[in-house]
């Protein structure tokens, strides 16, 4: 049986995690295995919990316990149920809730490189993707159209920020996903050098003189391939450009020489999923 809370004090400690913590207070890096982060939505939260993620808390609206967030509240077991009417929750949020309900829950443990990896054919490696937005919706790009795993460089913003989940629509925990960790990479002169140790042909997503197109047959030969997107702006480094195997680029039309990141993510996954047979 859920235990429901009506809030009475704003300042109550056990708000904070709702109201008054930012993202790297959540995150904890100094100790991962006590971070949290917060799921929005019914649907958000479902798939958190059937990715095996463990709820600590929720705050919903009042008129949501026997309505949308009934089956969550069934799933969440004996967890603190913070509640009360819309106009109080948005004054303690300082935002309207994505339909009534967020749940605080423990940071999974993550899966190494390797294991990420094994079996996969194709993945995304984001190489200091700044924007949770971007990254948000870039797994949910990977996830619909067929890649079977993300990876990030260290620099990236954290797919569990609460805006990348949003955006994802909860696809950050149907897709297998880890950070590419100087610990892993170690031994090799660059983390591509260590995907390719993996046996992935690698293909850098960027605009220069020998781009090949994103429909040349020989990213559909590859058995194994990595695609490798940068930020807005910089791009891939230099670096990451000389060791990939592959430059590629999407035709662009009308005189525009590019699409936003998350954008040419969905026609490179769509299309190097597709013909990969």
């Amino acid at each position: 049986m859920p235990h429901i809370i009506e809030i009475t004090n704003f300042n109550a400690p056990e708000l904070d995690v709702y109201a008054r913590l930012t993202e790297g207070q959540l995150l904890n890096r100094h100790e991962p295995e006590k971070g949290l982060f917060i799921a929005e939505s019914p649907k958000v939260v479902e798939r958190a919990l059937d990715a095996g993620c463990i709820p600590v808390s929720l705050l919903l609206e009042r008129k949501h316990i026997e309505g949308e967030a009934r089956d969550v509240l069934a799933r969440c077991g004996d967890v603190p149920v913070y509640t009360a009417d819309f106009d109080v929750l948005t004054k303690l949020t300082g935002f309207a809730l994505t339909r009534g309900v967020l749940c605080a829950m423990r940071r999974p443990p993550l899966p190494s490189v390797r294991e990420v990896c094994s079996g996969a054919r194709r993945i995304a490696v984001l190489e200091n993707v700044m924007n949770p937005t971007n990254v948000g919706a870039i797994f949910r790009s990977a996830a619909a159209l067929g890649m079977d795993a993300v990876l990030l460089t260290p620099d990236c913003s954290n797919p569990l920020y609460r805006r990348s989940i949003r955006v994802s629509m909860g696809t950050v925990f149907q897709i297998p996903w880890t950070w590419l960790t100087a610990k892993e990479t170690q031994h090799f002169p660059s983390y591509v050098r260590f995907l390719k140790s993996l046996c992935f042909g690698t293909a850098a997503m960027a605009l220069t003189d020998s781009s090949i197109p994103v429909s040349d047959q020989r990213l559909a030969g590859e058995e194994k391939l990595a695609v490798i997107l940068g930020s807005e702006g910089d791009g891939l480094s230099a670096a990451t450009l000389a060791d990939c195997d592959y430059t590629v680029r999407i035709p662009m039309a009308h005189g525009v020489d590019s699409l936003n990141v998350a954008a040419a993510s969905a026609v490179a996954f769509w299309e190097l999923c597709r013909c990969s047979g």
